[in-house]
């Protein structure tokens, strides 16, 4: 490995599984001392034993296994017997004291904080109709909520540092997804969170450059928990030529790559990536526009909007409906 990251501290929520531990080895394996969060719950949020109706949406600061069995302390085994460093954080990021502890166990464990990336989150997909307020608040809460939090106690420690002429080398990265570019059927909860994620990395990103902070998103696609109905096709196949084009390590290189000094003048942007591709989401951008410089009856109004959908791009069809 390069040691790309090496002297580096990053933070990773949602690090027991999936992408999170992908990331957490990545980085570890390039240098950087690792914060493993994980609050060890179900695919829905909920911890092990609880039913669907029961305690344990994933809200508590206490929630999860805390022990040797919890995925956050298994990582850290992991991470520590291939001769790196690694701290676990089980406590809850979407709740304020879970967070400002996450970011301490940072400092109090190495003395700074480099890196952030913000992974952490868990599924309830109904159709429209069928969702109810809770799964929404749920979803909301652990992705929208859980990366607005630790950013946000993040921010205040690399702001502190600016203030004493100590301006960090500093990065997040936050974790969108196709669902919230382009939406999604059966997911109206998780793509408005994950939509929520890519406008608020632009606005961080455009805050917090005074401060060192460079703030970027993934769009990721790969085998975990969370997508083994989405992708079960894909993930059925033979890999090919011994690779796998599914698995979470090929997402964790150009997360890594965000998370260092080497990404300077990247900042405010959404990547895409899923096995060995990489693309640059350009987001909105101003289409065919009319001017009449006057206000617009409503018939007036419909008959400039048909003539622009015309000479506009068809927009990419939302998941589920190709």
């Amino acid at each position: 490995m390069s040691g790309i990251c090496d002297g580096r501290v990053v933070v990773i929520t949602g690090a027991g599984r999936g992408l999170g531990r992908a990331h957490a080895l990545a980085f570890a394996a390039e240098g950087a001392r690792v914060v493993v969060n994980d609050l060890d719950v179900r695919l829905d949020g909920r911890r092990p034993g609880a039913g669907a109706e029961g305690d344990g949406d994933g809200t508590s600061a206490e929630g999860g296994r805390t022990g040797r069995d919890g995925a956050a302390a298994r990582v850290v085994a992991e991470i520590r017997a291939a001769g790196g460093e690694a701290v676990a954080h089980t406590g809850d990021v979407a709740g304020t004291e879970g967070a400002a502890s996450l970011i301490r166990t940072a400092l109090d464990a190495y003395g700074r904080l480099d890196t952030l990336v913000n992974n952490a989150g868990f599924l309830r997909d109904r159709m429209l109709v069928n969702l109810d307020e809770d799964d929404w608040d749920a979803v909301m809460r652990v992705h929208l909520k859980g990366h607005f939090l630790p950013l946000r106690h993040a921010a205040a420690h690399w702001r502190a540092e600016t203030k004493a002429g100590r301006t960090p080398v500093a990065r997040v990265v936050n974790t969108s997804s196709g669902a919230g570019l382009l939406g999604s059927l059966g997911q109206a909860n998780y793509s408005a969170a994950k939509a929520g994620i890519a406008g608020l990395t632009l606005v961080a990103a455009a805050e917090l450059a005074r401060y060192g902070v460079q703030v970027n998103a993934i769009a990721p696609a790969a085998r975990t928990r969370m997508t083994e109905h989405t992708f079960a096709e894909t993930m059925a196949a033979p890999a090919t030529a011994g690779f796998d084009a599914m698995a979470p390590s090929n997402v964790s290189p150009l997360v890594v790559w965000l998370g260092s000094a080497a990404a300077a003048g990247v900042t405010g942007r959404v990547f895409e990536t899923e096995a060995g591709r990489i693309t640059v989401m350009e987001g909105w951008h101003p289409g065919p526009t009319a001017d009449k410089g006057a206000r617009w009856s409503p018939a007036e109004a419909g008959e400039a909007v048909r003539e622009l959908l015309a000479e506009a791009r068809a927009p990419e069809r939302v998941y589920g409906t190709r």
